[in-house]
Parts: C-alpha cells; structure tokens; sequence
C-alpha cells in the first residue's frame, strides 16, 4: 500500500524509541493501533455505503427498464414481425366481420331448422329411450 520497506521501519521504529521513549512506547503503539483500527472500520462503513448506493443504482436502472417493458405494446410489435407490409391484418379483419355477421344470422336459421326437425320427429323417438313400455304397447 505504502510501499515501505524494513530499512524505513527500523528507522521509524528508532526515530520513535528517541522521541517517545521506552517507557511510553507501549501505549503509543496502542493508540496508533486504535487509530487505524479505527481507521479501517470507517473505510469499510464508506465502502459498504458505496456498494449500496451502487445496488439502488442498479436497482432503479432495472426498475427503469421493467418499467419501460410494460409501456411496450406486445400486440403491435407482433403485428409489426407478423405482418410487415400491414397487408394481412386489414384481410383478416374484413374476413373475420363477415364471419360475424353471418353467425349474428345463425340463430334464426338454426332455430327455424331445429323446429322443423322436431315437428317431423314422431312423440315416441323424443321419449325416454329407457322407457321400452310405450313403444312396445
């Protein structure tokens, strides 16, 4: 980190024994130890700040882009892939109307034949089939 090899810190550690003395050199290696302990916990408090500020940044890019997913109009685009020259759609459309049309019509048809049928159907086949009574009598 520092770059400091044993030769500094033998003159370091003299400059200290001549300035301090050997006496109080105990207790001033264990404030110093203190200090960058201290030191230390404040650089990781900073560095886990940082990392969290960094997880919300990309918290809120992936929010951003969820966000922009769902402004997406999924039935245009498969339209756009499906029907590039948009000539197939309007066919569709038109050929699915006059499929509409014809079955709002279908039940009156389809009425008037169902009752056609049962006016031609004898009592005795509309009955109970269970019933053998009635038929045999």
């Amino acid at each position: 980190m520092f770059d400091i090899g044993w030769q500094e810190m033998f003159i370091v550690g003299l400059l200290a024994i001549v300035v301090i003395g050997p006496r109080d050199l105990p207790r001033a290696l264990k404030v110093l130890a203190g200090m960058i302990r201290k030191a230390r916990g404040m650089a990781r408090d900073f560095q886990d700040t940082f990392d969290e500020v960094v997880r919300e940044s990309e918290l809120d890019d992936l929010k951003k882009q969820v966000e922009r997913a769902g402004r997406l109009d999924i039935g245009k685009r498969i339209a756009d892939h499906a029907d590039p020259t948009g000539e197939i759609f309007p066919a569709l459309n038109k050929d699915m109307l006059d499929i509409q049309s014809g079955l709002d019509d279908a039940p009156d048809g389809v009425e008037r034949e169902t009752d056609a049928i049962r006016d031609k159907t004898p009592e005795s086949a509309t009955d109970d089939p269970g019933d053998t009574d009635k038929r045999a009598g």
